[in-house]
């Protein structure tokens, strides 16, 4: 059986608390999108978990690493990802697992040989709120832009607080751009600041979508998908949907054939690649005599 290890920092006193909060997590949820753990090994200082091998890596790796191994996902993998992610945080929002991921992010994303999602790294998940309690009080931890901003401010953590966290990715998902950049030209560097305003309209919202997958998509699907984005990040937790409200939408985005027949894609690239050329080489008028 080929299989992933993962090996613990020996220095890091957290470290061993998340890998203690792995093992009981994962030692007891099964769902086909929640990655899976096989054992785990306690020797002297030594602390591995051993999980099944994702071979087709994160998803963090295909939407950024621009190496020839990672190929751009097409927009109907995009929407495949994005439905088995939801389904595994939906899970774990059910009343028979009640536990907030808190660390929902692209590279958290593990893909099979078939790109079926499978959310990984349980070490900072939390039990949900119990005893009628509205939110789980705990020290912020997460990764800066994914975090929900009520969380941030305040360390209450909610099963709405991952919804915040699966829309920006869902928004990575559709442009092809990480959610905090640097290198991007100011204004550009915050991806959630920089998308909002272009998100709403079926003409503005093609302008911010990934390039690499140009064509494969109709508009009207690029929308529905746009709007399910900002649903999510809503700034109030009270106005984002609930996972399972998330995964209805996606379903319905699939059924509706938001995806453009790969002929038609051929037949359009063509297309653009004949007008590019005939505006690198503009045909001589009239009244520009050409000299042969």
């Amino acid at each position: 059986m080929v299989i992933a290890a993962k090996r613990l920092n020996q220095e890091s006193f957290q470290g061993h608390k998340e890998w203690l909060t792995e093992i009981n997590y994962l030692g007891q949820l099964y769902h086909p999108n929640l990655v899976k753990l096989v054992g785990y090994c306690l020797e002297d200082e030594h602390r591995l978990l051993v999980y099944e091998f994702m071979p087709r890596g994160s998803l963090e790796n295909h939407l950024f690493r621009r190496t020839s191994y990672f190929q751009p996902l097409s927009w109907n993998l995009r929407m495949k990802v994005a439905l088995g992610a939801a389904k595994g945080l939906a899970y774990l929002h059910s009343p028979e697992a009640k536990v907030i991921y808190r660390d929902f992010k692209s590279s958290n994303i593990l893909l099979d040989s078939n790109y079926n999602a499978k959310l990984s790294d349980f070490g900072l998940a939390k039990d949900g709120p119990m005893d009628g309690k509205s939110h789980v009080s705990t020290r912020i931890m997460g990764t800066y832009g994914y975090a929900a901003p009520e969380y941030m401010a305040t360390g209450h953590l909610t099963a709405r607080s991952d919804v915040y966290s699966f829309g920006v990715v869902l928004l990575e998902i559709l442009t092809g751009k990480r959610v905090l950049d640097k290198n991007r030209p100011h204004g550009e560097q915050n991806l959630i600041e920089w998308a909002k305003p272009y998100l709403a309209s079926k003409r503005r919202v093609l302008r911010i979508m990934d390039a690499r997958i140009e064509g494969q998509y109709t508009p009207s699907g690029a929308l529905k998908a746009a709007t399910l984005a900002i649903k999510c990040i809503a700034t109030e937790p009270k106005y984002r949907p609930t996972m399972n409200e998330v995964v209805k939408g996606l379903e319905q985005l699939q059924e509706s054939g938001t995806a453009v027949k790969p002929e038609q894609v051929e037949a359009d690239q063509q297309k653009l690649h004949r007008r590019k050329a005939t505006a690198s080489y503009p045909r001589p008028s009239s009244a520009s005599p050409v000299v042969a």
